[in-house]
């Protein structure tokens, strides 16, 4: 698509505050697709001034036109799918396959999702002698990350417009195309103007001029933990509220009765998935002793099959982070079984699918979120040993189990400090509460819990 080098506030492509432009980039080729406005903290002032005046008709709006609106997004979406699946594959490089059957596709389930759960949510409920209203919370700022680029926007703008909240987005810098698109379908759907704006820029500018702004009620933000603790602090200051879904490091526990070949086929393919750019990804595999190296060079197998498969990483910084974890996980001692270091070709910002086995605990490559297609193999005695490794990092977003017998698993899931575990390669839920322990994050995305997170209650007693 063509960048528009406006912003989208009051229902029109409106001129930016600015003349800085942001380029993106293809991250296969290197290549400059397009440029858009890097905003200003006025082009977030006016976009907030114009999510506050249509907040009140649209708070009024009754949820069955909510939920029609959320409907026709959702149409303008599967219509306009393949131009999804083409922008998303070129300002993040995921390859078209993929861009198409998860960046295109899932999007268009959640916007689905919530047009139903608007005309069917109970948003006046009777306790004893008291109504209670659940009302929306107001002008929400959303800020979003580059990694699944549609479906983290549809992810907040969704649920906030089910609850009848009005929105300002900033997406991330390195996929504002996507966003473009978003606010055009938004447009074409028929959503008043001013219930849903777009300000492109850079997170430090942007970004927190939308955090810190008094006139926003609640951020919505998805990224890093860093970050994340800013922006907590930046809406602590003026007591406002936060739903933050931050980073993982997320363990795959094979427990001794699994079907090893399937669990770990299955565990490889998740980590290189999106080029390991996913939060939830399970990038710490838990094996017995016992079965150890035979996992080991399972993996190694599987990971070797990912050398054409996947896309490159976002932009030439995160090429170098990822490759700076994996010769970290070198110095430290973990032994590479496939991939490395080296980048696998002279163009674009790829990075080889790696696995590392004799990974210990503490080490870096264990702890830390790497964000890129690098899978560690971890040791451990029994399944006391296990749940203490699973347990044992700052975060606690996303999980697996896998034994012969599911109630086992079950069991073993119940006791990790994690938001959201699979058992034995169970499906993805796009009515499922999505969110993480410590800190991953706090709040909750998609579904009933996803919509509870827009709205506030009023009690009134009789």
């Amino acid at each position: 698509m063509k960048a528009h080098d406006g912003m989208y506030i009051d229902g029109a492509w409106r001129p930016a505050d600015g003349r800085d432009t942001i380029e993106v980039v293809n991250p296969a080729h290197e290549q400059v697709i397009g440029k858009v406005p890097a905003g200003t903290a006025l082009d977030v002032d006016t976009a907030v001034r114009a999510a506050r005046a249509a907040l009140p008709a649209w708070a009024a709006t009754p949820p069955a036109e909510r939920a029609a609106r959320l409907a026709a997004l959702r149409d303008v979406l599967v219509a306009r799918k393949d131009e999804v699946a083409e922008t998303v594959t070129a300002e993040l490089g995921s390859p078209l396959k993929f861009s198409q059957a998860v960046h295109a596709a899932a999007p268009i389930a959640v916007a689905g999702s919530y047009a139903e759960l608007a005309a069917t949510y109970a948003f006046e409920e009777k306790i004893g002698n008291s109504v209670v209203h659940h009302e929306p919370v107001g002008v929400v700022g959303a800020i979003t990350p580059w990694n699944y680029p549609l479906h983290q926007i549809v992810a907040k703008v969704a649920p906030a417009l089910a609850a009848g909240c009005t929105i300002v987005l900033k997406p991330a810098e390195d996929t504002p195309l996507t966003a473009q698109l978003f606010a055009e379908a938004v447009h074409e759907a028929g959503v008043p103007a001013g219930v849903f704006n777009l300000v492109t820029g850079l997170g430090p500018v942007a970004g927190q001029a939308l955090a810190e702004h008094p006139g926003v009620d609640l951020v919505s933000f998805t990224g890093s933990t860093a970050v994340g603790r800013r922006i907590g602090a930046l809406a602590g200051a003026a007591v406002k509220q936060v739903a933050l879904e931050l980073g993982g490091k997320s363990a795959n526990v094979i427990l001794p009765s699994a079907d090893l070949a399937k669990a770990v086929n299955v565990g490889v393919a998740n980590v290189m998935s999106n080029s390991g750019q996913t939060c939830s990804a399970w990038t710490r595999m838990l094996v017995h002793a016992d079965r150890y190296e035979e996992a080991v060079q399972l993996a190694a197998e599987a990971a070797a099959k990912y050398g054409d498969r996947i896309g490159p990483v976002v932009n030439a910084k995160q090429q170098e982070r990822v490759r700076g974890y994996i010769e970290k996980g070198v110095a430290e001692g973990a032994r590479v079984v496939a991939g490395g270091p080296e980048a696998p070709r002279e163009q674009g910002y790829f990075v080889s699918p790696t696995v590392f086995a004799d990974v210990s605990e503490d080490m870096t490559i264990a702890q830390e979120e790497i964000f890129g297609p690098v899978l560690s193999i971890l040791r451990y005695e029994d399944e006391e040993d296990a749940l203490r490794i699973a347990n044992g990092t700052v975060y606690g977003l996303a999980g697996a189990v896998w034994a012969g017998d599911e109630a086992e698993a079950v069991a073993f899931a119940r006791r990790m400090d994690t938001g959201q575990v699979d058992i034995n390669g169970g499906r993805f839920n796009p009515l499922a509460p999505f969110g993480g322990y410590k800190q991953s994050g706090v709040g909750r995305e998609l579904g009933p819990h996803g919509l509870t997170e827009y709205l506030q209650t009023k009690s009134l007693q009789f």
